[in-house]
């Protein structure tokens, strides 16, 4: 059997175990002698309980090391074998049976009895060599629970407070973590559902191949919705991170704590300061876009504010002073069968990617959502002369790791002031409205100048006397739609009337384009070949894309 000194595993500071009541004088002078279980004595010891009785059923509630002095023993031993067996069966964490009292004639069987039956147990069974006082033990175990108790308590309430204060400072993941790892004296990774490192901290005995094939074998420790060691290769200790239903992540020990309670406690607040952090940080960006959104609605109203005041409130909401300001708008494509949901998140995303250019050429600006599908900027610039170079890095920037451009780009009229330049926004809208009609976009961004008819078109497309106009003449392939006259005659005006030229598209071969060209005719009631018919028929067809877009 194993003698005391020999046991591998230290008792663990701050949890009451059989090991450690081991090491008690009060114990110690007994010369202990461990017979069987040693494998579990660091089990936790609830109380210390003297019993003499073999019926402990109703005695003990688990936990719970018993102290005999095996009076029913019996003088061969025989009554072993039930104590130990009513003593494991009620859920004691150990026993330490002293039998010095009796003569050593009596007790030798008793104790070959004992050590016998403990040697067939994995149940922890220490043999008290020397007669010891279970009083002074019971008094000095009960005192140490009650101060282990009070230490757990302050335990708590400092890591409680400490990653309160966390929260209360805007800690960032980094921080978070690295605090995590310090208070249980082991590395943590933060992690996402896909198995990336967000954040880690090595802790006291750095390891170079802590995050070596992280992904692969962070996969084999299943995932788990409450604190605890998963179940795996590596039964890492972990927490999950986020609200219940929407995890984005988890915190690991990938390696062994000194205390699993202890560290459970710890990982548990960093989830939930992690957590928290994530939404504060959410709802303050939401609460940014709302107050900046707010602003330029404002602005964009016939009654809008004095011109200091809108200065003063642009800052608040980080627009640096200016000499000139530029009004953007981005107009999102229209993609067949997108949600108002899907149209949302494209938005939010675009106005993220813009900020963080923005913040990125070391500029400042008002950028917020005008309406589904539009984005509103007032560019703050530097001098006059800096706003086509500063908007075309910005309009390239964006464009960078995009498999397509999938938005149009208005911008209107520099202004000295906040103020006018947000009302430059309409004229942006407008721009960018026309521009989505184009089929090519070969400028990163557009004006009224480079939109030219369209752009006349755009601004007048609610006008009652222009949609007549543009219905009268395309009458005949209109009432109803005649979708390949429409687009026989878009493409015949494209090319400029000249009918070589568009037969030498391969569109249609010459005799059926002539023939196609005179039903076109009869169905217009009006003559191709005349400049001024083209000119009107070509202004209809602007109006009714500028429409259909």
């Amino acid at each position: 059997m194993s003698p005391l000194n020999t046991h591998p595993e230290p008792a663990v500071a701050g949890t009451l175990s059989i090991a450690r009541i081991l090491e008690l004088p009060a114990v110690a002078a007994g010369e202990p002698e461990v017979l069987g279980g040693s494998s579990l004595l660091q089990s936790p010891v609830r109380w210390v309980h003297v019993a003499e009785t073999p019926q402990l059923a109703d005695l003990l509630s688990g936990g719970e090391l018993v102290l005999t002095t095996g009076m029913t023993f019996g003088d061969t031993g025989s009554g072993v074998a039930e104590f130990l067996d009513q003593v494991r069966r009620a859920g004691a964490a150990g026993i330490i049976v002293e039998l010095v009292a009796s003569p050593a004639a009596q007790r030798s069987p008793a104790i070959e009895a004992l050590r016998r039956v403990a040697a067939q147990s994995e149940f922890p069974v220490v043999l008290l060599h020397r007669r010891v006082r279970f009083v002074e033990i019971t008094e000095v175990v009960h005192r140490m629970l009650v101060s282990d108790q009070l230490a757990a308590l302050e335990r708590s309430r400092m890591i409680h407070e400490v990653f309160t204060a966390l929260s209360l400072q805007n800690a960032t993941e980094e921080g978070i973590v690295a605090r995590a790892a310090e208070l249980i004296g082991a590395p943590v990774v933060l992690e996402d559902v896909a198995h990336l490192v967000l954040g880690f901290d090595p802790g006291p005995r750095p390891d170079a191949g802590l995050l070596s094939h992280w992904p692969e074998r962070s996969r084999r420790v299943g995932y788990l919705e409450s604190t605890g060691r998963g179940m795996g290769e590596e039964n890492w200790l972990q927490t999950p991170v986020g609200i219940q239903g929407q995890r984005w992540g988890r915190l690991v020990v990938p390696g062994e704590p000194g205390n699993d309670s202890d560290a459970a406690m710890v990982l548990e607040r960093a989830g939930q300061t992690l957590s928290i952090a994530r939404l504060a940080g959410r709802d303050q960006k939401e609460l940014l876009h709302q107050a900046r959104a707010g602003l330029l609605h404002e602005l964009r109203q016939p009654h809008a504010l004095g011109a200091e005041e809108v200065l003063i409130r642009a800052q608040a909401l980080g627009l640096v002073e200016s000499p000139h300001y530029v009004p953007v708008v981005f107009r999102l494509d229209k993609h067949r069968g997108q949600t108002p949901t899907g149209v949302q998140l494209r938005e939010r995303a675009l106005l993220d990617a813009i900020n963080a250019v923005v913040d990125s050429t070391r500029s400042t600006a008002l950028a917020a959502s005008l309406q589904s599908g539009q984005v509103g900027m007032v560019l703050g610039v530097g001098a006059k002369q800096l706003e086509e170079p500063l908007l075309e890095r910005i309009c390239r920037q964006l464009a960078q790791g995009q498999p397509a451009i999938d938005w149009s780009v208005g911008v209107g009229r520099g202004r000295r002031g906040v103020k006018e330049a947000a009302h430059g926004l309409e004229e942006a809208i407008q721009v960018a409205e026309t521009v989505a009609t184009f089929d090519t976009r070969a400028r990163p961004f557009y004006r009224f100048a480079d939109v030219r008819l369209r752009g006349l078109l755009a601004l007048m497309r609610e006008d009652a006397r222009l949609k007549s106009f543009a219905e009268a003449e395309l009458a005949g392939i209109l009432d109803p739609p005649d979708e390949p006259a429409l687009e026989l005659l878009g493409l015949y005006l494209k090319h400029g009337g000249n009918k070589s030229a568009l037969a030498r598209t391969g569109f249609l071969s010459r005799p059926a384009l002539y023939a196609r060209l005179e039903k076109l005719e009869d169905k217009l009631g009006v003559s191709l070949e005349d400049a001024e018919s083209r000119t009107s028929l070509h202004v209809a067809l602007l109006w009714l894309g500028l429409g259909a877009k």
